[in-house]
């Protein structure tokens, strides 16, 4: 019998996205999302008269050019939206006040790199030439397709593409960016390298440096009009326009299971829900030792989600996030700086794993977020679960009823504790932020805060991870493996397919690509020819493109922005 209905746990970005592609293929879908609302870790909320937004700085793929814009046009993601770009990907601002402004493009970053360390010259035209180089090679980088669907033919000409580039991908992949970044005899540049992507990623080769740097230079990796829960939105109207069902406050609680094959779900209300496949899009720790029981794992999978897991960076740490509203504008305040910090001052923040903080303002990014003459201050950094999981008490996740129905991401109480190491935080990181810009501690009429365990409580992400596997690393790599030599699926379970960040290694857009790869490997299974088109039911995204220069930040000054070419 053909196959025709799919279940799918998640109403994040790669549960959407499997749906869309789900729908566009002709199956039935429907989504279980134990919150109020889709997107998952793409999400904001509102504090007053504030729109707090968690997840994109930058989005891959938002521009022309490359791959992933085409699977955002397919999903309705960017359609009818101003796409906002700046020049400067990030400022690393250090301890005595010397800053380094990572400009996109090449030129722009060689020239500002060599005014701060003649010295380094020969070092500096060897990353900013690479740069150069991997911005054209964006063109070719695969996400339509999984490797292990493509025909033979296809993976040549895959390589043939690549052939141009071997030397530049095998020395980039093959350093890692804390030893290229020793090379430099300027000691800010040194360290200044490491931060370039907002945090230090110790066990990041050079190569996702320049990925980055080279899709913001090629207008591919700005922000969306709206944010990410505008972005969710959008891609949930894409899949209801599809024809596709999703049920909110609809918490999974097992994958129903009989004679080796998915059959369907069973809710934490004890409902239960068949269809003739199963995919689950959400936190793959839950799926695989909770929704299925530890079954059908091979000897790879087990050893992934009991032992490697817990191993220390193989997968991304979670995240403390400060939001400031404030009541005035901050017209020095820069759209996006990593501050290194004294240690005296990290000392203070709890689970910190390197002294270091970014900060945006971040309604030079989303002015619509925040009211007329007023700023938000998105303050953040990478943080460890553990320290704040010994401040608390009481259970990190708790259903309840609210105007007669289950909630399952209510605030939950976390004793005196836990809300006093918050306040001590968010003290030291408003301290630290008025001493830079004067006045903003009088400012502040609205705040929240995020801890890891916030994570928990919303998403259920394992540990609170935002991006589950790390890449380059035994987690990341070994699930690459895992899922090239078995697809998105547990060998002996039939009918049941993983999507979402946990099929691959973090990032929206690779979870969006998981869902359009999880339907090729289901119609593959089912003999259909994989469809998927663009949605054109709203005009084509516009561009901006808003200078941030060697000095102080046009905060939300759009109308004086120029067009993208």
């Amino acid at each position: 019998m053909s196959r025709q209905s799919v279940i799918i746990v998640g109403g994040g970005l790669g549960g959407l996205s499997t749906g869309c592609y789900a729908q566009m293929n002709g199956y039935r879908s429907r989504i279980f999302e134990m919150h109020e609302i889709p997107g998952g870790c793409c999400t904001a909320w509102d504090k007053g008269s504030f729109t707090f937004d968690c997840c994109v700085s930058w989005l891959l793929g938002n521009g022309p050019g490359n791959e992933m814009h085409q699977i955002w046009l397919e999903l309705g993601a960017l359609q009818g939206k101003e796409m906002r770009h700046f020049d400067v990907f990030n400022i690393v601002r250090a301890r005595d006040g010397r800053a380094v402004y990572f400009y996109s493009d090449p030129d722009r970053l060689q020239a500002h790199l060599l005014e701060i360390s003649p010295a380094d010259a020969r070092l500096i035209r060897d990353f900013c030439n690479g740069l150069r180089r991997f911005r054209k090679l964006l063109s070719v980088y695969p996400f339509l397709k999984p490797v292990g669907l493509m025909s033979t033919f296809e993976r040549w000409r895959m390589l043939a593409s690549f052939a141009p580039y071997f030397n530049l991908i095998r020395k980039s992949i093959g350093t890692l960016m804390t030893d290229y970044s020793a090379r430099f005899r300027d000691p800010l540049l040194r360290e200044a390298f490491n931060f370039i992507l907002y945090e230090k990623h110790a066990a990041f080769p050079v190569l996702p440096f320049y990925f980055q740097l080279a899709a913001h230079a090629n207008g591919s990796a700005g922000v969306p009009e709206g944010g990410s829960l505008g972005l969710a939105e959008s891609i949930e109207r894409r899949y209801r326009g599809l024809g596709g069902e999703i049920d909110y406050n609809a918490k999974v609680e097992e994958v129903l299971v009989e004679d080796d094959r998915a059959v369907g779900v069973r809710l934490s209300d004890g409902r239960e829900f068949r269809a003739d496949i199963v995919v689950s899009a959400c936190d793959g720790h839950t799926t695989t030792m909770k929704l299925l029981g530890g079954r059908y794992l091979t000897d790879t999978h087990r050893e992934l989600y009991t032992s490697t897991i817990d191993e220390p960076g193989n997968i991304f740490p979670g995240y403390f996030a400060l939001f400031l509203g404030l009541d005035r504008p901050f017209p020095d305040g820069e759209p996006c700086t990593t501050h290194l910090l004294e240690e005296e001052v990290a000392a203070q923040l709890t689970g910190i794993r390197h002294p270091s903080i970014n900060v945006q303002f971040r309604s030079s990014h989303y002015p619509e977020l925040a009211p007329a003459g007023k700023t938000i201050v998105y303050a953040t950094y990478f943080c460890d679960i553990a320290p704040w999981r010994e401040l608390a008490t009481g259970p990190e996740q708790a259903t309840r009823i609210r105007k007669g129905e289950p909630r399952h991401t209510l605030s939950v109480r976390r004793g005196v504790d836990y809300y006093a190491a918050k306040r001590r935080v968010k003290d030291a990181i408003v301290d630290f932020l008025d001493g830079r810009y004067p006045g903003l501690k009088d400012s502040v009429v609205v705040r929240d805060i995020s801890t890891p365990l916030t994570q928990v409580r919303y998403t259920g992400n394992y540990n609170g991870t935002v991006l589950g596997w790390q890449p380059f690393v035994d987690g990341g790599e070994t699930m690459e493996k895992v899922i090239k030599k078995h697809g998105p699926r547990l060998p002996g379970l039939q009918n049941f397919y993983l999507s979402g960040v946990w099929a691959t290694t973090g990032g929206l857009i690779r979870a969006a690509a998981a869902g359009r790869q999880v339907m090729q490997f289901v119609c593959r299974d089912d003999g259909k020819e994989f469809t998927a088109s663009i949605d054109d039911s709203a005009p084509e995204p516009t561009h901006l493109v808003i200078p941030v220069g060697s000095g102080s930040a046009r905060t939300g000054d759009l109308h004086q922005s120029e067009a993208l070419m």
